[in-house]
């Protein structure tokens, strides 16, 4: 099956990453093409009591502007939007984002499922998710909830992830449309282009 067999013309990118996250995510980002035609969404688990410097560290690497999310603001395309500490980020509409102070998921504000569950809501076919590394079962849910709307699922592989637990767990409840290396994810991310 060629590459372009298996890559639908995405309207939005909702990433999830735990522990490792911040490597994976370094690598990951700097793979988008500068071109790239749809938003991107991302939720690390962060400390929810102290200012985040994702944004700053992963600004200069990517080759498209990097963002903490905003209540309410628009959904851009060719931007990449974390959710800031403490908040979950939801994908309000087709057009805008929403944070939310609603209790933790498993234990993590911002979480995944929150994010993934309204991408598929808002998106439904449309919706590209992807889950790396992580010590926990967030984005199991979410991970379901893409699929079930016609969105695409791409896991890491869990041999090839820092810490495995989140992308075996969504691959046991909710399985994959890919299950793959971070290095197989990152070319993949430089095809997607209108």
């Amino acid at each position: 099956m060629s590459e372009a067999s298996v890559q639908p013309a995405f309207e939005l990118i909702v990433v999830g990453a735990s522990a490792g996250g911040v490597s994976a995510l370094q690598e990951l980002l700097a793979a988008l093409p500068a071109d790239l035609p749809m938003p991107v969404l991302v939720v690390l688990h962060l400390p929810r009591d102290r200012p985040s410097r994702i944004v700053d560290l992963l600004d200069v690497r990517c080759p498209l502007p990097v963002r903490e999310a905003e209540d309410k603001q628009p959904l851009v395309p060719g931007t990449v939007t974390f959710a800031p500490p403490d908040y979950h980020l939801l994908v309000e509409d087709r057009h805008s984002l929403a944070l939310s102070v609603d209790p933790p998921v498993l234990y993590s504000r911002p979480a995944i499922d929150p994010l993934f569950e309204s991408a598929a809501e808002s998106f439904g076919s449309g919706v590209l998710a992807i889950l790396l590394t992580g010590a926990s079962n967030d984005g199991s849910a979410g991970v379901a909830a893409v699929r079930t709307a016609g969105g695409q699922a791409w896991i890491q592989c869990p041999d090839d992830a820092f810490s495995p637990i989140m992308p075996a767990a969504a691959l046991a409840h909710a399985g994959a449309d890919a299950v793959l290396t971070l290095t197989s994810l990152c070319s993949r991310m430089k095809g997607l282009t209108r």
